[in-house]
């Protein structure tokens, strides 16, 4: 294994820049926003009703799969440098922390050392 780390951060754009990372993934226009559903606007992805409407979301298990092979791809460089991904959802409550999750789990299977951190998760909701 050639990074020392996999850092799998989460986080809302509402909530400031996107944290520095080698990889971006920037959720908000091409998948399902559990926010405009009443019912789980004010849960966030510690609920199993938002991990299970984001991960219902198409296109997303392909996302993660994805970026699974990504780290892959950067771990087979040479150099021994950490490697961050960047989550990033409107708000940082739902289909980031989520994808992040999911993400760093599918990661730590393969023996990687992985840190997951949520940045915006327990942020209030942003009524926009």
């Amino acid at each position: 294994m050639s990074v020392t780390e996999i850092q799998v951060v989460s986080f809302g754009y509402l909530h400031g820049a996107p944290p520095e990372a080698t990889l971006v993934l920037d959720l908000r226009r091409h998948f399902r926003d559990p926010h405009v559903d009443p019912a789980l606007r004010h849960q966030t992805a510690h609920d199993m009703p938002v991990r299970q409407a984001v991960m219902a979301t198409p296109g997303i298990r392909e996302l993660i799969v994805s970026a699974a092979l990504l780290a892959d791809a950067y771990d087979a460089g040479p150099t021994t440098a950490p490697l961050t991904i960047a989550v990033g959802c409107a708000g940082g409550r739902h289909r980031a922390p989520t994808v992040a999750m999911t993400l760093a789990q599918r990661l730590a299977k393969t023996g990687a050392p992985v840190r997951l951190t949520h940045r915006d998760l327990d942020k209030p909701v942003i009524n926009r």
